[in-house]
């Protein structure tokens, strides 16, 4: 058996590749740092030479089969080889392909297209309920929907589509930030589990809305806050004891409230380029704080946050809000990122990070301690 280090991952000839601590937190911490492994099995190939877009974000139903939103942005000369993948597609806990569903006609379509095509149906994110439906937003889009389980059916559309909540009701708009059921550039969903109450994190973008709106189970305004300190709120997800995280995407920070938008405190999360610039002048290339997900113990006692700025996924400790370990890095191989965009875990603790630029989804299966 041979071994090759190569920057925090370690690759084994035998085909196991244990991702270890990249960051240099205190010993104490390394100790109790978690470790994962790249599941080099995970995804299966998909079939009828489906060729994916970017990633746009992904979710995990009630039997940890995943749901991959695809963007249908391919590259040129990609339908050469091969045909559109559908817009969701459902993979099984092998990582096979189960089901695949999506309907052009009732997803947002209004983006210019960032690769072919005048229009991109810009998917980012989607969310299961406590009865299995699921969710679906695209950024810009005036709206967010609830489809059944398997996408055979619209169950609920809160805003219309192609109307934003802007000055002029385009997606190049002033925004409004209005109090009603209305949207700009939806970009996290989560549904209460308790009372229904529907969260929508409404700002992806620099130049749209920023705030966090909650509305209730039929669709009516409840209440918003305006995070402060905020270009743009890319993510939101809330723990099961009630308190509200909320990425501050180039802030290097993720912000923590209640669920009436009380503030409760910052959890800092500072970068620093591998390669620091000559001139001195550091620029981001995509965030720090880009997405987060929670782990599934009962304590929820970690948090997973993506960071573009070092292509790595940020291990944090909840309660504490300190950086355990990182893992991954730039790059093409099995554990390596291409502009990760996307994190979720399923009732085992596996971590699943999708690529939006480098249109792939992973798993990472917990090793340790």
């Amino acid at each position: 058996m041979t071994t090759m280090r190569m920057a925090g991952i370690v690759i084994i000839s035998l085909g196991t590749i244990l991702v270890i601590n990249l960051a240099a937190p205190s010993p104490r911490a390394q100790s109790l740092a978690p470790r994962f492994e790249v599941d080099l099995s995970y995804p299966r190939p998909l079939p009828n030479k489906w060729v994916t877009g970017g990633i746009g974000g992904h979710c995990i139903e009630a039997n940890d089969h995943v749901l991959l939103l695809n963007r249908q942005d391919v590259l040129d000369g990609d339908l050469n080889a091969g045909r559109p993948a559908p817009f969701m597609i459902e993979l099984d806990t092998s990582g096979k392909v189960v089901h695949s569903w999506g309907d052009r006609n009732l997803l947002e379509g209004t983006v210019a297209g960032f690769r072919l095509g005048p229009v991109s149906n810009r998917l980012h994110t989607c969310h299961f309920d406590k009865d299995n439906n699921v969710w679906i937003a695209s950024s810009p889009s005036g709206m967010i929907q609830k489809y059944t389980h398997d996408g055979s059916k619209l169950l609920q559309q809160i805003g219309k589509k192609g109307e934003f909540d802007s000055a002029d009701g385009t997606s190049k708009g002033a925004p409004l930030n209005s109090n009603a059921a209305r949207f700009y550039a939806p970009a996290s969903i989560h549904v209460d589990r308790d009372n229904g109450d529907i969260y929508v994190a409404d700002g992806e973008t620099e130049k749209s809305n920023r705030r966090i709106m909650v509305l209730d189970a039929s669709g009516n305004f409840l209440r918003q806050w305006q995070p402060e300190g905020m270009d743009s709120v890319h993510c939101m997800t809330i723990a099961d004891d009630g308190t509200v995280y909320v990425c501050n995407r180039t802030g290097s920070r993720i912000q923590l409230y209640d669920k009436m938008g009380r503030f409760k405190r910052n959890i800092d999360l500072p970068w620093q380029p591998v390669t620091p610039p000559p001139d001195g002048n550091i620029k981001q290339s995509g965030g720090a704080t880009v997405a987060l997900a929670l782990s599934r113990d009962p304590g929820q006692s970690l948090m997973f946050v993506v960071n573009q700025n070092n292509s790595q996924i940020d291990i944090v400790d909840r309660q504490s809000g300190k950086l355990l370990t990182s893992l991954g890095e730039i790059g093409k191989l099995p554990g390596q990122f291409d502009q990760a965009h996307s994190v979720a875990v399923d009732s085992k603790n596996n971590l699943y990070i999708g690529e939006n630029r480098g249109r792939r989804i992973h798993r990472f299966k917990p090793a340790g301690p």
